[in-house]
């Protein structure tokens, strides 16, 4: 166990918008809600997935929705922890920690929002280890665990609790079907874990990795060094492409955020997305693709670019980073790969 210093806050806001792959929600609002805690005297507890009691009970946590609508919802941590309590209240139990369902963007800061509310510890985990668009495309899905029961609120004081779903899949068709009603964004608190279930089948030490990012590109910042090539190097990635963006297309539908966005440099990158980066081409022919982490970050800064605030001009790098080995099994392809959003062809890592 360690307490999370406040000097941790803006890796952590930079390192998990890179890792969203441009998805999870801008960190901004969250960034400002966590500091303006720390400043008010709270401290929030990091804990490893081992110090878990084999009986805790762990919330898993995120805002569920299309990132652009989110922009117009301010993040608010009594808003994140309602969904929290109201599944206490439907469980009979109270939770012993809190987590991220996905580490990308402004959902890796929300259990910190939810643990300073609720005076719980937040675990070193998340269960995507990067951001993806969908219920479904978690570890604890891949280990086919429980997806029930499922709260999700709103501003309006609204709650709803999806008690029994047939299957993962129905689980995202039951909470996009709410969200998008709620206003195609809505806090949420997921099925509950055990501690034995988050030792056994979550993504271990996703917040150190984002706070990790976070601080190779503010070293590089302060050395006038190269942000991007600073998250490079230490996370192993791959630069796919350096251009100006000359395009982009996008539309709200069905709680998602869709579009493509076109890049020229020498060529020409294209790049898909639903929520988050899913496809890029460059010159028409595949060069990366889900899960691989597909990063778009600002040249100059090294900060991440997200799918609902990528605009003309910008200049970019397109990174690629590896991603954690039971996302590219079998089974985690099947729900997170080419092929689980309709793409005809296989899995392919940009860096074999």
């Amino acid at each position: 166990m360690r307490i999370l210093q406040e000097d941790d806050i803006t890796p952590l806001a930079t390192g998990a918008w890179i890792l969203g792959s441009g998805g999870g929600g801008s960190p901004y609002d969250g960034w400002l809600n966590l500091g303006a805690l720390y400043r008010a005297g709270v401290t929030i507890d990091l804990i490893d997935p081992g110090e878990l009691g084999d009986n805790d009970l762990v919330a898993v946590v995120s805002t569920m929705g299309a990132p652009l609508a989110g922009q117009e919802r301010l993040a608010d941590p009594e808003l994140s922890a309602a969904p929290v309590r109201a599944l206490e209240d439907w469980l009979g139990r109270r939770f012993q920690a809190v987590m991220a369902v996905e580490i990308g963007g402004g959902n890796g800061i929300e259990p910190f929002l939810v643990g300073a509310t609720l005076n719980l510890p937040v675990v070193d985990a998340d269960a995507m280890g990067r951001a993806f668009p969908e219920a479904q495309m978690t570890s604890f899905a891949i280990h086919d665990l429980a997806m029930f029961p499922m709260a999700l609120g709103d501003v309006r004081d609204n709650t709803v609790i999806v008690a029994r779903a047939a299957s993962w899949h129905w689980m995202e068709r039951l909470s996009r079907a709410v969200t998008t009603a709620l206003g195609s964004t809505a806090p949420t608190a997921k099925a509950p874990r055990s501690g034995r279930e988050v030792k056994a089948f979550a993504i271990h030490g996703s917040v150190s990795r984002a706070i990790r990012i976070g601080r190779a590109v503010g070293d590089a910042q302060q050395r006038l060094a190269d942000s991007v090539m600073a998250v490079i190097d230490s996370e192993g990635g791959r630069l796919v492409f350096t251009g100006k963006v000359n395009d982009v297309r996008r539309r709200t539908s069905e709680g998602f955020l869709r579009g493509r966005a076109v890049l020229e440099g020498a060529g020409t990158f294209e790049v898909d997305f639903q929520n988050e980066y899913l496809i890029g081409r460059r010159d028409g022919v595949l060069a990366v693709m889900t899960p691989d982490i597909i990063c778009l970050m600002d040249v100059e800064s090294g900060e991440a670019v997200g799918t609902e605030t990528l605009r003309y001009g910008q200049r970019i790098a397109v990174v690629a980073l590896p991603v954690p080995a039971i996302l590219t099994t079998q089974r985690g392809l099947e729900l997170v790969g080419p092929r689980a959003f309709g793409y005809d062809f296989d899995y392919r890592s940009a860096f074999a």
